[in-house]
């Protein structure tokens, strides 16, 4: 390819495996240090550091200066979505790790991805607000409806603030574990925010899992239809 974007640049920044590790660290949508980057992706600091300037030069990460301190998270939520479309094609091409346990189930029932809901829990809500009418989707993409609003505002979430922002109210993304689309966009953060708020769930402190409790479940299959199977 002569001409026009250059993906060999940016496929071999995601290709090495620590900075790739990294990269997936940052998915959870907090800021994270050089020191516990080097912890995630399992190298000193120094290689590290070396890692964290080649992603931030090619446009994948952004550094946060807090004080003394820095912080690094993903630059943009476009960064975020093909991250998760490459798990779901290494997924179904059969390239995948094979240590499991109690935090892979969980994190394939529900986990953040980029703040916004993912996993077996989120496809099952996005899917039930296609099948209901709270969403529509057309040739330009995916919109909330009038009935979806009404859902929306019932819940808390204030739709006008969000349709005011730049960032695009509803997106598509592709669950790399369900192979199924969830719900990002500025509505997919803000629901998030509003299950936590609500005390219906809680992120995992040492992992990108979201742990709904027993009532929180209850009320989140009531809210969007959902049986549980």
């Amino acid at each position: 390819m002569k001409e026009g974007p250059d993906i060999a640049r940016v496929a071999a920044l995601i290709g090495d495996p620590a900075r790739a590790n990294m990269l997936v660290a940052l998915m959870s949508g907090k800021a994270l240090t050089a020191t516990e980057l080097a912890q995630e992706s399992g190298v000193t600091l120094q290689t590290a550091s070396s890692h964290l300037s080649k992603l931030s030069e090619g446009g994948l990460i952004e550094l946060r200066k807090q004080g003394r301190h820095k912080y690094f998270s993903l630059a943009k939520d476009d960064v975020a979505h093909l991250l998760e479309n490459l798990m779901g094609i290494a997924a179904s091409a059969g390239h995948l790790r094979t240590r499991t346990g109690p935090k892979d189930d969980a994190l394939r029932k529900a986990r953040v991805c980029y703040n916004h809901l993912a996993g077996d829990m989120g496809t099952q809500m996005y899917d039930s607000l296609v099948r209901n009418g709270y969403l529509y989707l057309d040739e330009t993409g995916i919109d909330l409806s009038r009935h979806g609003e009404t859902l929306m505002r019932r819940l808390g979430i204030d739709v006008d603030n969000l349709r005011s922002k730049r960032a695009p109210l509803c997106r598509e993304c592709l669950d790399w574990s369900e192979r199924r689309s969830h719900l990002a966009g500025s509505l997919g953060r803000a629901l998030l925010s509003r299950f936590e708020s609500l005390g219906w769930a809680k992120r995992d402190k040492n992992s990108r899992a979201v742990r709904f409790t027993g009532h929180g479940e209850t009320h989140f299959r009531d809210t969007f239809e959902i049986s549980k199977t």
